[in-house]
This record gives structure tokens, C-alpha cells and sequence, in this order.
């Protein structure tokens, strides 16, 4: 007979092998985004010498600053970092505005015609008119060489449109619109007190997705800014000054201290990402948040 006193066995946990395939493929995928910048950061920091000799991997050899002395040795580099930050707050405060007056509308039920309003904004993700039209228009409206040209003609996404009419539409009651109409509140009023509270996630991660791709983008600007140099932006500017390294290194190869132009495209791409990453974690909660609206209804 088993004494009273007898302690039961502990139980084992049973080993979760779709969980450690799952976190497996997680630490590869992680890695696979993590390990190519760090190569890059690795490389901007390192001598000539070593980069020429594919000795750099995830760790500077020789740590050296010349690429980034070189980056700012040109004064006009501040002034384009200056052009960018106004250009891309500019147009991520336009596309916001623009992107929540057209999806609120499309979100209501009594906006007649609006699944082919949508079939309309739908169609042009899969259909432009390409790169030599939207040159012609932005040149018969004046607006080469100016700021608007890399303001305007991106500042509409349909894609994120698409996005906050789907937020609209199942992330807000019906009962509070309700409520607010029965208190005499009108479509701003709405839109204003209850639909904007309760979409923060989603326009933090429109917002961010706007951002990031005014930031990133420089072939249209490549293409509409050509005198005024004074509107350069930081990603273009950055770019000249690759092409002027590739092709100094290339005319004057013998000269000990001319900077490999591998090294300073690494120290281009760190100079240009930085700002991102600096801003991306005080937005990352919202964005997590974001992109799991409509994962799971009801």
C-alpha cells in the first residue's frame, strides 16, 4: 500500500517540435535580415586594405573613419540631409490626410457607388501609365526643379488606402457611429472624436510605410531634379557621391589614399539608414499593432 505522504511524479513537458521548427525558422529569417548589415556597417568602419582583400566580415579590420570623413567633408551634405527630412514629413502628413479623406468615405454604407469607386483606385496598382508620362506631366505642370515634384506625385497610395478602408470598416462600431449621428454629430465630427482614436495603429503604420518609402526613393528625383541643386536630397546626393568615388578610384587607381569605392558605399548605406532605425522603435508598438488588425474577427 502507497504511503499518503508519497509525492507524485513530475510530469515531463513533451518536447514541441512544431514550436522548435517554428522559432528555428525564426532565428534563420532574423539572421538572414541582421547579418548582411552588419557586414556593411563592418566594412564602412574598415581600411581600404582589408576590403580590397575580402577580409571583412561581421567585424571591422583596421577601423578606419575616412569614408564617413569624406562624407562630410562635402558641405552641401547637410543641406540635403535638411531637404529630406522636409520633403519626407511633407509628403507622409499629405499622404496621410489624403489616404484617411478618400478611405473614410469608401469605409460608409451610405456612399452610393463605392465598390466601383474602389475597383477604380484597385486598378491602378495593377496599371500606370510608366516613367515617360509622368515625366511629361510633371513637366507641363511646371513643377521640375521644384519641391513639389517629390512631394506630390507619390504622396496617394492605393495600396494603403485599401488597407485603413478595410481598418474603417471592421475596427469601428456601427453602434458608436450611431450614437454620435443620434447626438448631431456630423462626418468630420465622426471622423474626428471616434474613427482617428481608435485607427492609431494603423495610421502609425501607413504613416511608417510612407516614410520610410519617401526616405528610401530617389529615381524620381534622379529624374525631375536636374539644375537646382539645392534641392538634392539626401539619397541622391549620396548616390553622386558613389559615382564620383567609382570613377575617381578608377581614373586615379594609384593613389594610396583614395578610398576604395566599396567602403563608401557601406558608409553611404549606413548614413542613410540610420535615421530609420533611430525612429523605427518609437513606433514599433504601433506597428506591430497595425498589422494584426483584421487577423482574427469575429
Amino acid at each position: 500500500m502507497k504511503s499518503a505522504n508519497t509525492a507524485p511524479a513530475p510530469h515531463r513537458k513533451r518536447f514541441d517540435v512544431w514550436g522548435f521548427v517554428i522559432h528555428f525558422a525564426l532565428v534563420v529569417v532574423s539572421l538572414i535580415c541582421l547579418l548582411p548589415y552588419l557586414h556593411i556597417v563592418a566594412k564602412s568602419f574598415s581600411e581600404d586594405a582589408y576590403v580590397i582583400a575580402n577580409k571583412v566580415l561581421l567585424w571591422p579590420r583596421g577601423f578606419s573613419l575616412e569614408a564617413y570623413s569624406k562624407i562630410f567633408a562635402d558641405a552641401s551634405i547637410l543641406k540635403s540631409l535638411y531637404v529630406s527630412i522636409l520633403v519626407t514629413v511633407m509628403f507622409t502628413i499629405l499622404g496621410m490626410v489624403v489616404t484617411i479623406c478618400a478611405a473614410y468615405p469608401l469605409s460608409r454604407r451610405q456612399l452610393k457607388g463605392r465598390t466601383t469607386l474602389t475597383f477604380i483606385f484597385l486598378f491602378t496598382m495593377y496599371f500606370s501609365g510608366g516613367i515617360i508620362p509622368e515625366y511629361m506631366l510633371i513637366n507641363s505642370l511646371g513643377m521640375l526643379d521644384t519641391i513639389w515634384a517629390l512631394v506630390l506625385p507619390l504622396s496617394f497610395s492605393a495600396f494603403n488606402l485599401l488597407i485603413m478602408k478595410t481598418t474603417f470598416t471592421y475596427s469601428v462600431p456601427i453602434s458608436l457611429e450611431e450614437s454620435a449621428r443620434i447626438d448631431g454629430a456630423g462626418h468630420f465630427r465622426i471622423l474626428w472624436s471616434i474613427v482617428l482614436p481608435l485607427s492609431k495603429p494603423i495610421i502609425a503604420t501607413l504613416s511608417l510605410f510612407y516614410a520610410v518609402g519617401r526616405w528610401n526613393a530617389y529615381q524620381d528625383a534622379l529624374f525631375y531634379i536636374k539644375h537646382n541643386v539645392d534641392l538634392r536630397p539626401l539619397q541622391l546626393k549620396l548616390y553622386y557621391l558613389v559615382v564620383q568615388a567609382s570613377e575617381s578610384f578608377q581614373l586615379e587607381a594609384t593613389e594610396v589614399t583614395l578610398s576604395n569605392p566599396e567602403v563608401m558605399k557601406a558608409a553611404v548605406v549606413v548614413f542613410a539608414t540610420l535615421p530609420i532605425i533611430c525612429i523605427y522603435p518609437f513606433v514599433q508598438k504601433y506597428f506591430v499593432q497595425g498589422t494584426m488588425l483584421g487577423a482574427v474577427k469575429e
